[in-house]
């Protein structure tokens, strides 16, 4: 793995790089870890790697490993810059051959988005996307059970996700991490939607397996000064006639990363939170309510294939972005030995899921500008 962004100081890079050391799969061999060359040097050192496998941008870094003999080179670019520099990087490296692992959303707007779509389609490239929260044991197990029809016809969803942490306008204090993502310039159209609702988005797909046909939003900045919205609301159509509430927020005091999705068919609900990751709760129309735990009883293959330690032994955050990351590696390598990877592991968010979210962003702020109208997505 070479990586793009994630030195000194940044959040997600670190994340990546644990997610991507969980499993002995990765291992990270290069960087162009910041803008500034001397700072990505001392990042680099600092991850012990070799001076001549640290670069001062990502071009550098794209065309210098290029270079180096198959059996040397980096096999994959991880991108874990702002949004405005997910697409230089992502283009670049599909350009001459490597795959990628890109942060979400997948671009600065949609017009990026589908480029990147049609260059891995040319290519025949991996590219995952970190929608992390796919990676869960009781995610993929609420999935199973909706594809396999336990719920029955699926006719509501209600997806939320708030957070409190832009409740003040912190970005004027210098916080690096609002800064950027209370910035047109770096995050694009959308604040608080395109942080944060993309993966409620996304959750909701990736569960049901349904499409968000129509959807009608009202977006708001409350904290006063601040240029993107910090709180939004959306109603949705999916595309075989279910309803549902998507609800993303950052100034809902108090509140730390509660994303939790409930979804409602003709014979059962269930019930997922981000906070208790490893319970899964169904409600049943004639029987009494069960609770799903992760590494325990009979659960769907996709959930026990994520999960890797006994019942009891919590499982979160990390572990679920390393799903990502492994299964990523495991399809890669199957790409470079000319093998078919078991189908358990194919499953990680692509740049398809990439050019959804765009989309959901960008008819988000469609509607909410128009008075909150409905617009088909």
């Amino acid at each position: 793995m070479g990586m793009v962004g994630g030195g000194i100081g940044a959040f997600i890079g670190n994340v990546h790089r644990m997610a991507a050391r969980l499993d002995g799969e990765i291992e990270l061999v290069c960087g162009a870890f910041s803008s500034d060359p001397e700072k990505s040097k001392r990042s680099g050192a600092e991850l012990g790697l070799p001076p001549e496998r640290v670069y001062g941008s990502y071009a550098e870094m794209i065309e210098k490993e290029k270079q180096l003999p198959e059996d040397q080179r980096m096999h994959f670019v991880s991108i874990v810059t702002p949004n405005h520099v997910h697409f230089g990087p992502a283009r670049m490296a599909l350009e001459n051959g490597f795959h990628v692992v890109c942060d979400k959303p997948l671009a600065f707007d949609l017009e990026e988005a589908r480029i990147l779509e049609r260059l891995v389609e040319e290519t025949g490239l991996l590219f995952a996307l970190t929608h992390n929260y796919t990676g869960y044991p009781m995610v993929k197990q609420a999935r199973a059970m909706i594809r396999d029809g336990m719920l029955g016809d699926i006719r509501k969803v209600v997806v939320e996700y708030p957070q409190g942490w832009l409740s003040a306008r912190i970005e004027a204090t210098g916080q690096k991490q609002a800064a950027w993502r209370t910035d047109p310039d770096k995050a694009g159209m959308a604040g608080a939607m395109g942080d944060i609702g993309t993966h409620a988005e996304n959750l909701a797909e990736y569960i049901t397996g349904l499409k968000i046909a129509e959807l009608c939003a009202d977006l708001t900045t409350f904290v006063e000064g601040r240029l993107l919205d910090d709180d939004g609301n959306v109603l949705l159509r999916f595309d075989n006639g279910a309803k549902g509430i998507l609800h993303a927020s950052q100034i809902c005091a108090g509140e730390e990363n509660d994303l939790n999705i409930r979804v409602y068919g003709t014979r059962g609900g269930l019930h997922w939170r981000q906070q208790e990751p490893n319970s899964l709760v169904v409600k049943w129309l004639d029987k009494p309510m069960q609770v799903y735990r992760t590494g325990a009883g009979s659960l769907a293959p996709e959930a026990q294939a994520h999960t890797r330690i006994p019942a009891g032994h919590p499982e979160g955050y990390l572990e679920a972005f390393a799903n990502i990351y492994r299964n990523f590696a495991i399809c890669l390598r199957a790409h470079l030995e000319g093998t078919t990877p078991d189908p358990l592991y194919t499953d990680f968010p692509t740049v398809s899921d990439g050019v959804r979210g765009m989309l959901f962003i960008q008819k988000v702020v469609e509607s909410s500008r128009k008075g909150a109208v409905w617009v088909k997505v």
